[in-house]
């Protein structure tokens, strides 16, 4: 099978995500001022795979070339991505002397966002299954916008911009905003798939 350049940026970006997602795994607070490199660079992998998520999509629809192969492995990706990135965040090698996350994460805002997850995948199965046509929404695209801008800051906030007086009280903000859209979006994807889940009831 012949893979093209869209579908060859989304296995590129796996194994960036990869790479990203055992930085974080790694990564200790404890040993901040010499692991501080790893967030550095998940931080600039995290960018890269986000920015070359955005153009395998315009080049897929540019040129024509939407495979279902892509179709899969694109949202496949981008999930395992961010919401890996929210996990690991949680983890151990995020927490002070005392226990607490640094992160300004908690583990029931993970929790939504893993449910949201498996929540429009069911929906869009379940639709497409109907028959019925199943894209990504603009609260869809505003969620995934403001998750990966949310997993880049809190790394910043616990990585070299620790200090930045504006990375730290603008990190609650966009955590709140961004459990505001993944909420919104689950309410939208609801009401869109509305047609499909009333035409089956009635079977």
């Amino acid at each position: 099978m012949r893979i093209n350049l869209p579908n060859q940026i989304t296995i590129a970006r796996f194994f960036m995500a990869i790479a990203f997602l055992l930085l974080l795994t790694f990564f200790d607070l404890a040993h901040r001022q010499q692991m501080i490199w790893m967030l550095d660079a998940a931080f600039v992998l995290f960018v890269v795979a986000a920015l070359s998520d955005i153009l395998d999509g315009y080049l897929a629809r540019r040129q024509d070339q939407v495979t279902a192969f892509g179709r899969i492995l694109d949202p496949f990706v981008d999930k395992i991505l961010v919401v890996g990135a929210f996990v690991l965040l949680l983890g151990s090698g995020f927490r002070d002397e005392h226990g607490h996350s640094v992160t300004g994460l908690q583990a029931w805002m993970v929790v939504i966002i893993v449910a949201r997850e498996l929540l429009v995948s069911g929906l869009r199965g379940f639709s497409e299954s109907q028959g019925k046509p199943y894209a990504a929404n603009w609260w869809g695209k505003s969620k995934m916008v403001t998750q990966s801008t949310t997993v880049g800051w809190v790394i910043m906030s616990v990585g070299r911009w620790r200090d930045v007086d504006w990375i730290r009280v603008g990190r609650p903000i966009i955590i709140w905003a961004m459990l505001a859209l993944t909420v919104a979006s689950v309410v939208a994807y609801l009401f869109a798939s509305r047609e499909a889940l009333a035409e089956r009831s009635r079977d």
